[in-house]
């Protein structure tokens, strides 16, 4: 297991100067992150108030193309700005500038924001029942089973859910984390450290693979398949959003929305795969189709236990690894949004 100095120096490397602005140093937490207290817990307005804006986070525009073809009706409220950020770790800083309102990630970044003494609560819950991630190697790796990876570089990002997934599937393989070497890296520095051998191992996107294999599987790149699962697709927003009225309206009405374009998504692959993949993002029609038949029905529970069960499983995951400290997450949660979600889809689509 890393030695307290690692774990410093790994957090410090992660977290940037960020992590110096909410006084990572001595791993403090601010008493509202810690408690929960401080958020609101007056019923939702029913209506959304005129006037009232959002900024959303909306990676590679997701968000308005989903809308847009699923032909779903005007939001009570303006969008003032789409962003277009999706990685944990961009979203927490984001929050912090106050440039973002409500965003779409999944479930690590709600406990790294804690960790760093930032309160944010989770609005919205969507189950993932399949893996999202697979795992790649770079090329010429005679790697072939998560066994194989005692004694290798992995990629890790510690907020965001491509390290959740590294943690469970080392301890499902029964490594400890002496036994592999840890490389702080962020999501988006993975393919460029696979490619140069930076690392032996990287999980990547079910989306990112296809063209990673193409293009260096004839040089001994290849894919490890699990069956660890990164369970929660969720939308959360800063405090200080749901505890202003009018803000926390809007996001309830922005909740369904939101439920809707991924159910239409869902049940109509061959568009997206066109009008998203080939024509926004340069696949080919194979390999959108190849993403888009590893897709996860997405199901939202009226009840969250599920959801908080699975996230205090990997906040200890991550307190056992030194990484945070232990905590209950039940705080990460805004109950008064809870069932929103399932109320605005068909009974199939509840988990």
């Amino acid at each position: 297991m890393p030695s307290t100095m690692d774990r410093r120096l790994f957090l410090t490397s992660l977290l940037g100067a960020a992590a110096g602005v909410a006084g990572l140093s001595g791993c403090a937490e601010s008493s509202a992150a810690a408690t929960g207290k401080g958020a609101a817990t007056a019923p939702l307005a029913t209506k959304v108030p005129a006037g009232t804006s959002l900024k959303i986070a909306s990676y590679l525009n997701v968000q308005q193309l989903q809308f847009k073809l699923a032909k779903l009706p005007d939001l009570p409220f303006t969008v003032s700005s789409w962003v277009n950020i999706g990685a944990g770790p961009d979203v927490i800083n984001a929050f912090r500038a106050k440039s973002l309102d409500l965003a779409n990630n999944a479930g690590i970044p709600p406990i790294q924001a804690h960790y760093q003494g930032y309160d944010a609560k989770i609005v919205a819950i969507n189950i993932t029942r399949k893996p999202n991630y697979l795992f790649a190697t770079k090329p010429g790796s005679d790697i072939r089973t998560v066994e194989d990876f005692r004694g290798k570089k992995l990629a890790f990002s510690q907020g965001q859910a491509q390290g959740v997934v590294l943690l469970r599937a080392l301890k499902k393989a029964g490594l400890t984390y002496d036994e592999v070497t840890l490389v702080p890296l962020t999501s988006n520095q993975f393919l460029t450290a696979l490619q140069s051998g930076q690392v032996d191992i990287a999980p990547l996107a079910n989306s990112q693979a296809p063209a990673y294999l193409q293009q260096y599987g004839s040089k001994g790149a290849r894919s490890i398949t699990t069956d660890v699962v990164d369970l929660l697709n969720l939308l959360w927003a800063p405090v200080p959003v749901l505890n202003d009225k009018a803000k926390a309206a809007a996001i309830a009405a922005y909740i369904p929305q939101w439920a809707k374009g991924q159910v239409w998504q869902y049940e109509n692959p061959d568009i997206w795969n066109e009008e998203f993949y080939v024509k926004t993002q340069n696949l080919t029609a194979a390999q959108a189709k190849a993403i888009s038949d590893l897709a996860n029905k997405p199901l939202f529970p009226p009840s969250w236990d599920e959801a908080i069960a699975w996230e205090q499983e990997t906040a200890d995951l991550l307190a056992e690894g030194g990484f945070v400290k232990k905590f209950d997450v039940s705080s990460l949660f805004d109950h008064r949004f809870e069932g929103i979600a399932a109320k605005s889809v068909p009974a199939e689509y509840r988990s």
